[in-house]
């Protein structure tokens, strides 16, 4: 069997670094060859958050940090054909996702960084890029894209599953047995979690969840955070740091309020969310699947299972799909559908109005 290689380069809303994979499309529905994280440095991560809010010389600064965002994910694709034992000659594409600065598709843009040419000179292969743009054209949200994704890798005829991925932002995925595959953004995932925990830990996000179990669970607060408008608008529907950023959370604080407190509230409003939007979307569903960081989160992984019970619950790693791989796996993948000029996203899951190729292509 000839192998069908694609690697796919992620960097989400959590803001740490690059995800990559190479991925064989060969083996149905895809062997996951290798993985790599490449971590940004306190310099970059610095700068890309900062450009999800208005500065000064923003674009100067933009395409200097688009440049470095390049450059790790040059550094990630050197180690991942390193690590897969593959040439450069045997990867069909690299699909690049890009670091989200602005998503406004309420405004009719979303914005992610990255200087494909660049990527496509320093590694010789071609890079197909900015996949959310054409759906946001089409009046689609331009997110989230791995439903379709989800539903190749995780769908069964005779189980209804969710698969949610708890990133920076939580999405859901409805997989039915039978019918349209839907999703859409719940809220927070880990964003607000882990700039609270670095605000006043120092340590860049909550390992295990460890420091937020020591907390409790401020009902005034929960109760004030789950009136945020976002919660109750029908999908389709997504959002991001311009929405859900300390800011935001800073509104509904009070000074008598623990830090651990909020923290161990922040865990439940990000379970809540998930499970209100389950409750509401997917009721029928039997099976949750989780990926993404917050799946490292025991406090987390233990409020999701009880605010869905009686739904099963686990991880995309028990039906063989490591966690922080599903969603550079996604974006190989929508490159690949990118070159065989096949439709990329889902128009129930967007609002878009039809089914569009995604992404621009810059050759090798």
């Amino acid at each position: 069997m000839t192998a069908e290689l694609y690697i796919g380069v992620m960097s989400g809303t959590s803001v740490d670094g690059v995800d990559a994979v190479v991925a064989d499309f060969a083996v149905p529905p895809c062997r996951t060859l290798a993985h790599v994280h490449v971590g940004f440095d306190g310099d970059l991560r610095a700068e890309l958050t900062q450009l999800q809010r208005k500065g000064a010389d923003e674009l100067h600064r933009a395409a200097l940090a688009a440049n470095a965002l390049m450059d790790c994910c040059h550094a990630a694709v050197s180690a991942l054909l390193l690590s897969a034992g593959v040439d450069a000659e045997q990867i069909a594409a690299v699909g690049l996702h890009g670091q989200t600065v602005r998503h406004r598709p309420d405004l009719g843009y979303t914005t992610q960084l990255a200087n494909p040419a660049r990527l496509a000179e320093a590694t010789g292969m071609t890079v197909v890029a900015d996949f959310r743009s054409r759906d946001v054209a089409a009046g689609g949200q331009g997110a989230p894209l791995v439903p379709a994704f989800h539903a190749a890798l995780f769908a069964l005829p005779d189980r209804h599953r969710v698969v949610v991925n708890i990133g920076g932002i939580a999405n859901v995925t409805d997989l039915p047995a039978t019918g349209l595959v839907r999703g859409f953004d719940t809220g927070p995932g880990n964003t607000l979690l882990d700039a609270w925990c670095e605000r006043h830990t120092k340590q860049r996000f909550d390992r295990d969840g460890a420091w937020a179990a020591h907390g409790k669970v401020i009902d005034t607060l929960l109760s004030a955070l789950q009136r945020e408008p976002y919660f109750a608008l029908a999908p389709p529907k997504s959002t991001g740091r311009d929405r859900f950023h300390l800011r935001w959370l800073e509104r509904h604080l009070r000074p008598s309020f623990a830090p651990v407190d909020v923290q161990r509230t922040l865990v439940a409003l990000t379970a809540q969310t998930v499970a209100a939007a389950i409750a509401e979307h997917c009721a029928a569903a039997t099976e949750v699947l989780v990926c993404g960081g917050g799946a490292h989160n025991a406090t987390l992984m233990r409020d999701l299972a009880g605010a869905v019970h009686p739904r099963a619950v686990s991880t995309t790693a028990s039906v063989g799909v490591a966690v922080d791989q599903v969603e550079a796996l996604a974006f190989a993948w929508l490159a690949r559908e990118t070159l065989a000029t096949r439709p990329g996203n889902l128009p129930a899951v967007t609002g878009a109005r039809g089914s569009r190729v995604l992404g621009a292509i810059y050759r090798a």
